[in-house]
């Protein structure tokens, strides 16, 4: 019969709990040793499991070991309790009540216990089929009970255990578990325990010197000749660092979380003692340690997985072959031929990774090359970097043929990259809380490098073609990559890191013996890689004086070209989500308009432009069989400015649809996919109507759909006619003609009836920008021409934000003659022409700016 277990007992061992983890927070709080933390926690989850077991009277009737992370002694204030209650064979049913009534007391208590109740029998057979259980058994520790059921465990484990069979797995297991989590330790959101560099990839290390009898700690493996002294040091720092980020995570979430999420970043930061600057927030600093420590271990990880394998695998024959005097190929690997190679001839350094460049079968260093570059990376000093041995050999990976990207990455992930370029060094682990990028600085750039070269790949043509053809076109593409490491090196110095990395570029390839045409185009490239952009997304790019006006800023064609090769790589290259095709139209629309414009001197001919246009119109009309002289009905009541704002497919469409509602009274509502493939085209044709942008605003903020763009359009004879691009939820997978069809019928109702118009309901703003808010700009200001008022808006991205700012104007009476919508991630830069009496009058322009503002800052 089983002891049953009072509420008193379950209380007090509950308050053991709780009082001891409030110990240790206090503790650490003043001590920050996390070793002291985990030792015990460990301890007092120890001493709980013992009397339980004890006031169960289970005895030695079965064993309870603690594996996993506890069974190391590991235990973290929340995580977890990995337990085994291994019974003997065929245990009976009051036993297996008893173990039954232990987990539940466990569990009653307040501890997250993951447990599992099996026979020796029984662990065996699924330690064979899972490399995960095998791996927590590895890590055991006897607790309490039948200590001869340990024993067995250990000597049939030590009998079953295959070292090269567990190295395999494990190195696989680690590939998908860093596949799982991107490949990168750089995104914003890191699990300290699983991703890339975490402390998960440390215990890879260990339980393979483990299961290969190498032993278990670090101290053992330098002993082992695995580990070198300086290795083990730097190796404990990061693990540290670590050890402490996730025990700080723990506490301050008051749960288990491993992961550094917005919500905790800026409490932990405070935790570390770290305060905000006046250009960087303290959890930014906090997350730039984390993500050098993350390195330092993927580094180190890096050698010593190697090593292991080496040892392992000493029986391998070795198939060698000399490349020259410093290196040689080893089974498909690059090694030195000397030891000191790398001591005696730095330049080496670099040359070893341009030759990994030049033999892309080789699957990078041996274990003893890799170790002695990583250890030889002091002699890439000032003098170093002067050497014009080793500028050439730098600029060559450049203008290799393949291998840059891949290159750039082992020289960034071993330091090499961020000495020989201080400036790199600087922007290593930088994270970019524009709500846009979802890497830190420099695996940004590297992502943008990396779009750049595989234009010029074959193998990737097929993605972007256009790209492709210009870039295989393009002469000493060198300058180009070079543009790309450059344009964002500056960031996190405060000031204009565009006009600051200028300075960078240029120096660099001066030192570096580039063309002078080759150094201005670098240095202006750096400089101009957002205007391209900028201009696609917020300014009419079918109007001929702005494609003049960009034209003349970009000089030439060779200029032009490399702006939009850098413009599509940088966009694609800050966050999977940022980039799309109509983003891709606009920029290609804007290269061909001004490279026709440039091949016209610079000069605007409207007239001309707008002939060419309306013939395009044309021809399109007659593919489609419409019959000569249909548009010229509705064209008769367009002026200038329309065929201006619209380029021809546009033209072509309204008229197709319009030639027989030209006088009429209901609205017309057509929609269709657009040309980039990415969302809808809606054009709305209606007798003018009050507040009629606020409505359709409020239609698309409703059915939770985008706009991305919109042309207004008012007729001679006082029609509206509005074009408006449409992005649907990103969770849409229905029939596009469905969608089509309900927004033509529901939009077109909703005009017909003119209901009141009232103020639209907002959404729930993410987590991202809750945490890392940005701060709303307005600005209204008259356009060029005097024409027109530009009101211009910065702010976080929510559902109903557009609708809310068109009830803004439609209060004040202000027209909208264009909308340019740029959404970056959760940031949102739009830009408006309006029109309005308003807007003349001083005092009530500075009126609207405030409520615009008002209504902003309620949405953040």
């Amino acid at each position: 019969m089983n002891t049953p277990l009072s509420a008193e007992q379950l209380a007090s061992w509950r308050e053991k709990l709780k009082q001891g983890r409030e110990k240790l927070a206090e503790h650490f709080a003043r001590q920050r040793d996390p070793r002291w933390v985990m030792k015990r926690a460990t301890d007092m989850v120890d001493v709980i499991i013992r009397e339980v077991w004890q006031a169960l009277a289970l005895g030695e009737r079965a064993a309870a070991i603690a594996v996993g992370g506890y069974g190391r002694a590991q235990q973290f204030p929340h995580s977890d309790i990995d337990l085994l209650v291994l019974l003997p064979e065929n245990p009976d049913q009051a036993l297996s009540a008893a173990v039954e009534q232990l987990i539940g007391a466990l569990w009653d208590v307040g501890m997250e216990v993951g447990h599992s109740v099996r026979t020796l029998s029984e662990c065996m057979a699924e330690a064979a089929g899972d490399i995960t259980i095998e791996t927590t058994l590895l890590e055991n520790r006897w607790l309490i009970g039948n200590a001869q059921l340990h024993t067995a465990l250990n000597q049939q484990l030590e009998a079953h255990i295959d070292p090269v069979a567990f190295f395999e797995a494990k190195q696989f297991e680690q590939q998908q578990r860093h596949n799982k989590y991107f490949g990168v330790a750089n995104n914003l959101e890191p699990n300290v325990k699983e991703s890339p560099g975490g402390l998960r990839d440390l215990q890879t290390i260990l339980w393979i010197s483990k299961a290969s009898g190498l032993g278990d700690s670090w101290g053992a493996l330098v002993e082992g000749g695995i580990l070198t002294a300086q290795e083990a040091r730097l190796i404990r720092h990061s693990e540290h660092q670590l050890q402490c980020l996730r025990i700080d995570l723990h506490l301050t979430a008051k749960r288990r979380e491993d992961r550094l999420i917005f919500d905790l970043q800026q409490q932990v930061a405070l935790r570390w003692g770290l305060q905000d600057s006046p250009s960087r927030r303290a959890s930014e600093q906090l997350m730039q340690l984390y993500y050098r420590a993350a390195r330092l271990v993927s580094q180190l990880n890096g050698i010593l997985l190697p090593n292991l394998k080496s040892r392992l695998y000493s029986q391998v024959r070795q198939v060698s072959h000399v490349l020259n005097e410093r290196f040689r190929t080893l089974n498909g690997m690059l090694a030195v031929r000397r030891p000191d190679v790398f001591e005696k001839t730095p330049s080496a350094i670099l040359e070893g990774f341009l030759l990994l460049q030049r033999h892309p079968e080789l699957t990078g260093f041996t274990p003893k090359t890799l170790r002695a570059l990583w250890h030889a990376r002091g002699k890439i000093n000032g003098a170093f970097r002067r050497d014009p041995a080793n500028q050439a050999l730098f600029l060559q990976m450049f203008r290799e043929p393949a291998g840059l990207t891949r290159g750039l990455r082992r020289m960034n992930l071993y330091g090499v990259l961020g000495r020989y370029l201080p400036a790199w060094g600087r922007i290593v682990g930088q994270m970019q809380h524009d709500l846009f990028h979802v890497y830190t600085v420099d695996e940004h750039i590297l992502m943008v490098v990396r779009n750049l070269r595989r234009f010029a790949s074959p193998a990737f043509n097929h993605e972007y073609p256009f790209c492709s053809k210009l870039l295989n076109d393009f002469e000493r593409p060198e300058a180009l990559y070079l543009a790309g490491l450059f344009h964002d090196i500056a960031k996190g110095r405060g000031g204009d890191h565009s006009k600051l990395g200028m300075a960078d570029a240029r120096e660099f390839c001066q030192t570096h013996g580039l063309p002078p045409e080759d150094i201005d185009l670098v240095e202006w490239l750096v400089g101009e890689h957002l205007t391209m952009s900028a201009v696609a997304q917020k300014e009419d790019i079918y109007d001929p004086e702005t494609v003049q006006a960009f034209a003349e800023r970009v000089g030439d064609v060779r200029r032009l070209t490399a702006l939009y090769l850098l413009s599509v790589a940088d966009i694609r290259g800050t966050s999977p989500k940022v980039w799309n095709a109509w983003k891709g139209k606009l920029l290609e629309d804007l290269y061909t308009s001004t490279l026709r414009m440039l091949a016209r001197g610079g000069q605007v001919d409207t007239e001309s432009e707008l002939e060419e246009r309306r013939n395009e119109a044309r021809n399109l009309l007659r593919l489609s069989l419409v019959p000569d002289g249909v548009e010229e009905k509705l064209w008769k009541q367009l002026d200038t400015v329309y065929f201006l704002r619209h380029e021809a497919r546009e033209i072509a469409w309204h008229a197709r649809v319009l030639n027989r509602f030209v006088d009429t009274d209901a609205p017309i509502v057509k929609a269709r996919i657009s040309t980039s493939k990415e969302g809808i085209k809606v054009l709305v044709y209606t007798p003018d109507q009050p507040d009629l942008f606020a409505r359709i605003c409020g239609f698309f903020g409703r059915t939770h759909y985008s706009i991305a763009d919109a042309k207004i359009y008012t007729t001679r004879h006082g029609y509206a006619l509005d074009t408006f691009h449409v992005f649907v939820p990103e969770h849409f997978d229905g029939d596009y003609r469905d969608l089509i069809n309900y927004v033509e019928f529901e939009l077109a109702a909703l005009l017909t009836r003119q209901a009141p118009l009232a103020p639209p309901s907002g959404g729930r703003i993410n987590r991202h920008l809750k945490y890392f808010p940005i701060e709303p700009q307005v600005s209204i200001r008259p356009d060029d021409r005097g024409n027109y008022h530009v009101l211009s808006i910065v702010t976080g991205d929510r559902p109903g934000l557009l609708a809310r700012i068109a009830w803004v104007l439609s209060r004040h009476q202000v027209s909208v003659q264009s909308a340019k919508i740029m959404t970056l991630g959760s940031r949102v830069e739009d830009s408006f022409l309006l029109q309005g009496g308003a807007l003349n009058d001083a005092k009530r322009a500075l009126q609207l700016e405030g409520e615009l503002l008002d209504e902003l800052q309620l949405q953040g």
